[in-house]
């Protein structure tokens, strides 16, 4: 095998398969990166047995082959490479020489026939999306994404195709994040799927905030997603999702409207005592047209309020910062309604515009009464 192909092309496709290969595994080849070359393209793939990352690339091919060679190793010695082009050569023995401008290293290879074939996805279902659609809904919602194994379903997160419109929920069970958007053709019937969290992170990254359209293929046991020149395959994963509908409480006794902004930077003040040695819950107090916010650990007391337009009637409910932070920062509205019902039931966070394109749950935290 021997091609020469530009070295940022090459750089950008090892660091995007790498995301798949294994840091350490008893299966040498796992750590590595499968080359292939033929004709006048160069596919690298990175495969941990969960999730599977192929992308290809132009290059002028003189001798077609494939190889694998360390994904850590290749990746280093190609960024610190000089020059524009990067030249991969295969003997017999499978030592690999790298050279790009004057530097030259030498390599030992492994043989392609050691590494593990990727999944096909025979898949009977389509859907497409823009990038930057897709981008918005993983990160707006992958934070609420379970990392408790003893409910693997929802170590991921769900995907419902309805219609026009393609609905993500993520939930650990002590917030729930839901984003709806339209697809570019709605779906032919309904369906839904979980994809892992981990998998999901790397298509964020992968994904850019073009205009450009997203394939997900969703087949038995594995879904695909085909990004431009890139295909991430990941397994589904099995199992009942917690059916949210009846779990999110839609009717709420109180609704009050916020810039979602003010609230932001009012709990990240008030959230300026509070550290992962220090925990203590925001104490939160709807007055008329004012929210009360107030913390307090062995550091002081910190307190700040923020203008609402509404009432719930003095309602004091307590919230864990983080979690209430994550919810306010991935709401994507300026104007946000935050629906509630009384200190200990869940507080929901809603577009102000009536529309429902994006839903937050967040479970209060029991305040104690000298906690003030």
């Amino acid at each position: 095998m021997k091609f020469t192909c530009e070295k940022y092309l090459i750089q950008s496709a090892v660091s995007t398969a790498s995301r798949a290969a294994a840091v350490k595994s008893p299966v040498i080849s796992l750590e590595g990166l499968l080359i292939e070359a033929v004709g006048d393209t160069v596919t690298i793939s990175g495969y941990d047995l969960k999730t599977g990352i192929t992308t290809k690339i132009p290059a002028d091919v003189k001798e077609t082959g494939d190889i694998v060679l360390n994904a850590r190793l290749l990746g280093e010695i190609i960024r610190k490479m000089p020059g524009d082009d990067i030249t991969i050569s295969v003997s017999e023995n499978f030592m690999t020489k790298i050279t790009g401008g004057m530097s030259e290293f030498e390599i030992m290879a492994t043989p392609a026939d050691d590494y593990p074939e990727l999944p096909v996805v025979d898949y009977a279902n389509s859907i497409s999306i823009k990038q930057k659609t897709l981008k918005a809904m993983i990160s707006q919602t992958c934070f609420a994404v379970s990392d408790n194994e003893a409910r693997p379903i929802l170590t991921g997160a769900l995907f419902e195709a309805e219609g026009e419109n393609l609905t993500v929920v993520a939930v650990d069970g002590y917030r729930l994040a839901l984003r709806k958007e339209p697809l570019e053709e709605a779906a032919a019937n309904a369906y839904s799927f979980v994809v892992p969290g981990t998998a999901l992170s790397e298509v964020e990254k992968i994904v850019s905030d073009s205009e450009d359209v997203v394939s997900i293929n969703i087949g038995l046991k594995h879904i695909m997603f085909k990004i431009g020149d890139t295909v991430l395959i990941s397994r589904r994963l099995e199992g009942e999702f917690l059916n949210y509908r009846k779990s999110v409480p839609m009717t709420g006794k109180f609704d009050v409207k916020a810039n979602c902004r003010s609230v932001i930077e009012a709990v990240e003040r008030v959230s300026l005592i509070i550290s992962d040695k220090l925990k203590s819950p925001v104490r939160c107090t709807f007055d008329d047209n004012v929210l009360h916010l107030i913390t307090s650990t062995t550091l002081g007391k910190a307190s700040d309020e923020c203008p609402i337009d509404g009432s719930a009637e003095e309602l004091e409910i307590g919230f864990n910062n983080k979690y209430l932070l994550d919810a306010l920062k991935a709401a994507p509205a300026d104007e946000i309604i935050i629906r509630l019902s009384s200190g200990t039931l869940p507080c929901l966070i809603l577009p102000a515009d009536g529309s429902d394109n994006f839903l937050y749950m967040v479970l209060p935290v029991r305040l104690k009464s000298n906690e003030n």
